[in-house]
């Protein structure tokens, strides 16, 4: 039978049935293993199965054995779960994981459009830089197979010149062995070779399902051929397909372009919504909690369609208990508009919130309360990407087409204020485990551990003092400051800036 401590057993019993991480603690506190999961509790759970642990390898046996906690926190979905499983464990370098310890990147396809000959590469930084970026991805495999299935798809060069030419073509095979076109040596003009490559880059940005039913035609034929070999190439080609699909890769275009297709968008928002005009000043709001603990909000800006970081906010849930989201929305649209109000300073001319109707109609009679029923408010739902809206002629839903600019313009703004959001729980989050530390150390009550909060600020540049400046806090002496600073050396080293996410 496994012994698990009776604070593991009960958070076990909370864990939630959604995509996400989770992070096993020692008994000293400290985390020693990060992972994701489809299932939280399905995963967790797994961990204590006496069936599992009975096949288990003694090294698994004992890791399991080390844990006496575990936190999680719950994201949107899989490819979301890996990308931040990949952070924690840079972050905080648990003993027991390896397989992400490194400090690569993830990977993601370049256009590289301000070449005379357009290529894609594959790149681990994103700029801002006019070429257009797909991705970044967290699969590698994505990358490599879509990359090479579009190359061979509309003839892309392979090569790594810059201005590829004749003498270039001497030494490569690509048109005999890989489909290349050959543009350096004129088998395709540069205008020809160009409107292939922005098909190329069209199908990155929208796909086409004749496209995915071509190749699925091919793979049953092989297949029927007996040609497994080559029906196996083609299914794994549609899988990574399928996948960039599912991880909607975004595109990074040049910021001349970008700049007018968000007017655009911000103008077609406007007529989606009823409104007077485009909408000048936009605010969002988002909730994020962990379990219904430290529960915050953010509240982030666009101007004419772009993000305003300057006017950006965030909140500390004060009234609203146990993860009450719409509760939550109430209150800080409350707190933000009271201000507003009270300053004389001017309203937003749209509010967006993250959420559906129960949020929508928390936030309106908050509004209401404040004499602002006519300040316009939009709820986007998550799972389908569709707008709620409360016109005075009753409540409703828009769905727009995925690719909608207007729909964009929200989903932008709505992305950033989870981003912000999630930045500042888990600063706060950090703040408490790395706090929690000091409860572990013999000797160091409550009344002790506020003395040296409020004589250091916080264990980060408590970690940072000098042993006799430890002592010098009353009720601490030598001894106890070189385990307190032990201790809380330790866990800096394990944790990262509070800058980071």
């Amino acid at each position: 039978m496994i012994a698990v401590p009776d604070v593991l057993r009960e958070k076990l019993a909370r864990l939630p049935e959604k995509p996400g991480c989770y992070l096993f603690r020692d008994r000293n506190g400290e985390i020693v293993y990060v992972g994701k999961a489809v299932d939280l509790r399905k995963r967790v759970t797994s961990y204590f199965s006496e069936s599992r642990m009975r096949r288990e390898s003694p090294k698994r046996r004992g890791m399991v054995r080390c844990f006496a906690d575990v936190e999680w926190m719950v994201v949107r979905n899989e490819a979301e779960a890996l990308l931040t499983e990949g952070r924690l464990i840079k972050d905080y370098r648990p003993r027991f994981n390896t397989a992400l310890r490194d400090d690569k990147r993830y990977l993601a396809l370049r256009a590289e459009t301000h070449l005379t000959l357009p290529r894609l590469s594959e790149c681990r930084i994103v700029r801002d830089d006019g070429d257009e970026y797909f991705g970044p991805f967290p699969s590698s495999t994505v990358v490599h197979t879509v990359k090479d299935f579009l190359e061979r798809r509309w003839g892309l060069r392979k090569c790594d010149a810059a201005a590829p030419d004749a003498e270039t073509h001497r030494h490569c095979h690509d048109d005999r062995i890989a489909c290349c076109s050959a543009p350096c040596v004129g088998c395709v003009s540069a205008e020809d070779y160009r409107a292939r490559f922005e098909a190329a880059c069209a199908f990155l940005r929208k796909g086409d399902p004749a496209v995915a039913a071509d190749l699925a035609g091919e793979m049953r034929e092989a297949a029927e051929a007996q040609d497994f070999e080559k029906a196996a190439r083609l299914r794994d080609t549609i899988d990574a397909l399928r996948e960039m699909v599912r991880l909607r890769a975004r595109a990074v275009p040049n910021p001349a372009v970008r700049r007018d297709a968000v007017l655009a968008g911000n103008a077609a928002l406007g007529r989606v919504l009823r409104l007077p005009g485009p909408p000048h000043l936009i605010e969002g709001f988002d909730i994020s909690h962990i379990g219904g603990e430290l529960a915050v909000a953010s509240m982030v800006a666009s101007v004419d369609g772009a993000t305003a970081p300057n006017r950006y906010r965030r909140f500390r849930i004060r009234t609203a208990m146990g993860g009450d989201d719409p509760a939550s929305i109430a209150e800080v649209v409350g707190r933000r508009y009271v201000r507003l109000l009270a300053e004389g300073r001017p309203l937003p001319d749209l509010v967006m919130l993250d959420g559906g109707i129960t949020q929508l109609r928390a936030a309106r009679e908050k509004l209401a309360e404040l004499g602002l029923s006519s300040l316009p408010t939009v709820g986007l739902a998550e799972r389908y990407e569709i707008l709620v809206v409360d016109w005075p002629d009753g409540t409703g839903e828009i769905v727009l087409p995925r690719d909608d600019p207007a729909l964009q313009v929200l989903i932008r703004l709505r992305d950033e204020a989870h981003r912000f959001a999630i930045t500042y729980n888990r600063t706060l989050r950090l703040k408490r485990i790395r706090e929690s530390a000091l409860d572990e150390i013999e000797g160091v009550g409550p009344e002790r551990k506020k003395a040296l909060l409020r004589r250091f600020g916080s264990v980060r540049r408590l970690a940072a003092a000098a042993a006799e400046d430890v002592a010098a806090v009353s009720g601490i002496g030598p001894e106890l400051a070189a385990r307190i600073l032990e201790t809380a050396r330790r866990n800096v080293g394990n944790a990262p800036p509070n800058n980071r996410v």
